[in-house]
């Protein structure tokens, strides 16, 4: 049964101009929602960098105004050091500049996957629910004749919640 409807797939995305691969809406709207997860995990990541070097930026201004020779503590892989404030303000300024190249590059990811979302669902026309009644409602004759243009051009498309 599974190869039949898989043959059925592969007919109609040849029809419809080679522009999908076979694949099923489901798995369609799976690998769009791993996708999505995927940008989201991301985005967590680098909130909580940002949270990280927002606290080191506070600590390394509370200490640059103090005595340099006096003791301090730092957590250094879960074990607390008794170190001075020479010792560690420039391991602190270290951490947030690797901290903030670890931003960089997770924003930078972040950009590439949203590219790659937006070309996939425009290559398997993904919509999400509810999205083509607003714009219907909101624009009814150039939004109508898009969707039908759209409609045809890929398939019936992916809808996904």
């Amino acid at each position: 049964m599974a190869a039949s409807s898989s043959s059925t797939g592969n007919k109609s995305g040849s029809s419809a101009g080679g522009k999908q691969s076979g694949l099923t809406a489901d798995q369609v709207a799976a690998t769009f929602q791993r996708m999505r997860q995927e940008q989201r995990s991301l985005a967590s990541t680098a909130a909580n960098l940002e949270m990280e070097m927002n606290e080191h930026s506070l600590v390394i201004d509370t200490l640059k105004d103090v005595d340099p020779s006096r003791k301090c503590f730092h957590l250094v892989g879960g074990v607390l050091v008794e170190m001075t404030v020479k010792e560690v303000l420039p391991a602190l300024v270290n951490n947030k500049e690797q901290i903030t190249k670890g931003i960089e590059s997770i924003n930078t990811k972040m950009q590439e996957k949203g590219q790659e979302l937006r070309e996939y669902r425009e290559r398997y026309n993904i919509r999400f629910i509810g999205e083509g009644e607003a714009e219907t409602q909101g624009q009814p004759a150039s939004s109508s004749s898009n969707n039908a243009g759209g409609g045809s051009k890929s398939g019936a498309g992916v809808l996904v919640s």
